[in-house]
């Protein structure tokens, strides 16, 4: 079997990556949502993979995984690498978690995610209104992320929040010391969000980046009696192009607070530092940035082995995105906690493919299932009308 072509289209707000083979099978893979523009990278990697056996994985992904990088570069080579994995499921007939040494648990725990209510405003009744409706989402999720500072409006919306010149514009771009009256407004919106929820449904925050460590301590102090699940990418994260170990240490040893980061950071050399030195409590690494499925289980079971806890991150993946998710999340070691859970978008996403249970989410898991690969397929006839012009072939 030799690869015949690499492809990549958007459909909808989702990259999706293609490659065929010349004995009629081919492998699909998300690219995360965010990054439409990732198209002509995808296609950087053509002709070093076109002629390969696409079942010899890992002599592919030496061929490409050093030429990655960190979020969102490293998305063209994870992709790559997922829907190779698709290509040996169907290969062998195999779901690509038994690929990968089996299954440890029959459903895999997920949190909101991609399911997210508009905010009204960033009061402390805002934020409890909101948790209210996430409580009563049907899907039942037992872990809730919500974010907060830097990884909301709070900056612009609330007055005199921090000492620094507002950056307008997406990816999170603040950074600065809080007042302490927006140190404050912060505390008492997750007090507000703990009431709704009280010890029925765990709390994780969405932080930053963009926290000063002496900001992030206090903070971290602040929330204890709370016992919150995480506290998420206060000081690097989302596109941050390095890890900075030796700073979340200074705030993991301080508070007992769990400290979480990992979504942006490609390949497991760049979480050496952040868990040999315990840096952290949990890593959040992206099966779409890391450099796909099989890296992150080498990084989550090296984590295991220093106590450090995963719940990996996956909130614009999309539909391709989750079943690569339960897949490899049905692998991991017991300090696997839940992956953060993407929809597809638009909803006609539902309509274009075949294999997903309905419904996805029940009492906040997802039973895995055992069909070859990802287990889930696009329908060409209904995925048609929805490709760019230019790529009406992306299915021939």
């Amino acid at each position: 079997m030799k690869i015949t072509d690499l492809k990549c289209t958007v459909l909808g707000e989702n990259p999706v990556v293609r490659i065929t083979t010349d004995e009629g099978i081919s492998g699909l893979a998300p690219v995360e949502s965010y990054k439409p523009y990732l198209k002509p990278h995808v296609l950087f990697y053509k002709d070093l993979i076109v002629g390969a056996d696409p079942t010899n994985v890992e002599q592919i992904m030496l061929k490409i995984r050093r030429l990655g990088s960190f979020k969102p570069w490293g998305s063209a080579v994870s992709a790559i690498e997922i829907a190779l994995w698709d290509i040996l499921g169907k290969v062998t007939g195999l779901p690509i978690y038994k690929l990968l040494g089996g299954k440890v648990r029959d459903r895999v725990r997920v949190y909101n995610g991609a399911i997210r209510f508009p905010m009204n405003g960033q009061s402390p009744d805002d934020y409890a209104e909101n948790m209210a409706r996430m409580k009563a989402s049907p899907e039942g999720f037992t872990i809730i992320k919500q974010g907060i500072g830097f990884h909301s409006d709070m900056v612009k919306d609330v007055p005199d929040f921090f000492y620094g010149d507002i950056q307008v514009g997406g990816r999170h771009p603040n950074r600065g010391p809080l007042t302490e009256r927006g140190l404050k407004h912060v505390v008492a919106c997750v007090e507000a969000m703990k009431d709704v929820l009280g010890d029925q449904i765990g709390l994780a925050l969405d932080c930053g980046p963009g926290w000063t460590i002496s900001d992030a301590i206090r903070l971290a102090q602040a929330l204890e009696p709370l016992n919150l699940l995480w506290l998420e990418d206060l000081i690097t994260g989302d596109y941050t192009p390095y890890v900075l170990p030796e700073l979340y240490r200074e705030v993991t040893l301080r508070s007992s607070t769990p400290i979480h980061t990992g979504e942006q950071i490609y390949l497991r050399h760049n979480f050496k530092s952040l868990i040999e030195t315990n840096a952290v409590n949990i890593i959040g690494p992206d099966p779409c940035d890391i450099g796909g499925l099989a890296e992150l289980k080498w990084v989550a079971e090296y984590a295991d082995l220093h106590g450090i806890m995963i719940a990996p991150h996956g909130t614009g993946d999309g539909v391709l995105g989750l079943a690569a998710l339960v897949q490899v999340a049905a692998t991991l070691p017991q300090n696997y906690i839940a992956f953060e859970y993407p929809i597809g978008r638009p909803d006609w996403w539902y309509e274009i493919v075949d294999g997903l249970p309905k419904p996805i989410v029940k009492d906040g898991f997802i039973e895995v299932w055992d069909r070859p690969g990802l287990g889930i397929e696009i329908i060409p006839e209904a995925a048609r009308r929805y490709l760019p012009p230019e790529d009406a072939d992306f299915f021939d």
